[in-house]
């Protein structure tokens, strides 16, 4: 038994080994894209997954698609949660590893995973014993709330799982194993479709089924993820590991805050779009309104999720070498991911505002009125949407680095330092098409803030090579 565990040890430290050497040493264009591709397979097939979800509650009712937009909001306080323990503790492992401190990998592992999966057992519970409240909390007006409280019923008994799948998921990707965090995002997504059709067609569940296929994915995937934590070379999640000290949850605040800032206002900022859309709305399409700005969120996400897995495949590049002191490949990596970003967002702009009446259209072709709406609002976000590259990958960067104040700062500026001033003030003078126009201004104005982060970033490595290289 003795030897078989020194077998495994002795594995372990060679596959860590040779993940060093490689994080370390390859070429840095195609290290990125090595741990891109995985990482953007596994966003854009959990993106297409909420575009199938869209389409099939789409075909219900406006009423469906908006109860479903409205329980939106959890869904992205889901997020806040899982990704701050996800990049809190995958931001320290990522470092630890690259400065070869092993077991403190392993201790914030599991301090990361179990603390994830508590939160979201308490938040689920919660939610359960408040659903209609919850529902118009987050904006659902009378003849929504039923649709809203159908979809959350099986998302908060599965907020446990989607919580804590996120955290392991980044944990796996931080630590440079990408591949296996898209296999088990992925397996998720592609069941959750599958499961779409049969809940709320086959078995006629209507929105609720879609709510359950999502439950049932979730935890199958949370299922590939915890298996993938046992494969040899990763950080294995042990529950003796776990050190709910105030020194780890420090840690964990450091390298999450940015992430926690970032999707807690994705949530403040949808209920508050959910209200302001329904309150300028015409009489008579308060529905159609939601509905669309619903649609048009899940078509942003398809694309920014292809961002999202450029960015997330720079991270572990950027946290390693850091950890290792290489600031050079930190600079070089920096400045490839945040052109690349903005070379795809420049195309999937174009492409979104050529075809955008179509693209509305395929997830509600019976409603005039929300097809409408929704191509102003897809057209005012094409405008500044390849301005989101620069602040996405600068807000990466800081917080891979842990320089966590800058970092919450750019996190929080396009849905909440510009979005919500903007939300509240535009549509004062110009109705709701200042609701329409908010997040193109919010994107322009966190590029503007963004901007001179990156530079000073990219200086300060070059600062520190050259002060390097005249030791040498």
């Amino acid at each position: 038994m003795k030897h078989i565990f020194g077998s495994t040890r002795e594995k372990d430290e060679q596959q860590r080994s040779a993940r060093f050497v490689m994080m370390t040493e390859s070429p840095v264009r195609q290290l990125v894209m090595k741990m891109a591709v995985p990482t953007i397979i596994s966003m854009m097939v959990t993106a297409l997954y909420n575009i199938v979800d869209a389409f099939f509650v789409g075909h219900i009712s406006t009423e469906a698609t908006a109860g479903v937009g409205v329980s939106f909001a959890y869904m992205t306080f889901i997020n806040a949660i899982g990704f701050f323990f996800g990049h809190g503790s995958g931001n320290f492992i990522s470092t630890a590893l690259g400065a070869k401190k092993y077991h403190e990998a392993e201790k914030m592992a599991a301090t990361g995973f179990i603390s994830s999966m508590t939160v979201g057992t308490i938040a689920g519970v919660v939610g359960l014993f408040l659903l209609s409240p919850l529902s118009r909390m987050m904006g659902a007006t009378p003849d929504i709330v039923p649709s809203s409280n159908d979809y959350l019923l099986f998302i908060l008994i599965g907020t446990p799982f989607m919580m804590s799948s996120l955290t392991l998921n980044n944990q796996l990707r931080l630590q440079g194993n990408a591949r296996y965090a898209m296999v088990g995002i992925a397996t998720g997504a592609v069941l959750n479709i599958f499961l779409d059709a049969v809940f709320i067609y086959g078995f006629g569940m209507g929105v609720m089924g879609a709510s359950l296929a999502t439950c049932i994915s979730q935890m199958v995937g949370w299922a590939v993820l915890l298996l993938g934590t046992e494969r040899s070379g990763n950080v294995h999640i042990r529950f003796r590991n776990f050190t709910p000290t105030l020194r780890s949850y420090i840690d964990i605040f450091n390298g999450g805050m940015p992430s926690l800032c970032r999707h807690v206002f994705v949530c403040v900022s949808t209920i508050m779009l959910n209200r302001y859309a329904a309150y300028y709305a015409a009489p008579g399409t308060e529905a159609s309104a939601i509905a669309a700005f619903a649609i048009v969120s899940r078509v942003m996400m398809f694309a920014f999720s292809l961002i999202l897995g450029i960015g997330q495949g720079f991270q572990p590049v950027c946290g390693f070498n850091y950890g290792a002191g290489l600031h050079e490949r930190v600079r070089q990596s920096f400045i490839f991911t945040t052109e690349l970003a903005t070379i795809v967002l420049i195309i999937m702009s174009i492409t979104f505002a050529v075809f955008a009446p179509d693209i509305v259209r395929v997830f509600r072709s019976e409603d005039a009125e929300l097809i409408k709406i929704g191509t102003r609002v897809l057209w005012w976000q094409c405008i500044s949407f390849p301005l989101i590259g620069v602040s996405t990958v600068t807000n990466m960067m800081y917080q891979t680095t842990r320089k966590t104040f800058i970092a919450t700062l750019l996190s929080m500026g396009r849905q909440g330092i510009f979005f919500i001033p903007t939300i509240m003030i535009l549509p004062l003078f110009i109705g709701f098409q200042g609701v329409e126009m908010t997040q193109a201004i919010a994107d322009a104005l966190t590029f503007l803030l963004a901007l001179p982060f990156a530079f000073q970033e990219i200086k300060d490595k070059k600062d520190k090579k050259d002060k390097k290289d005249k030791k040498r």
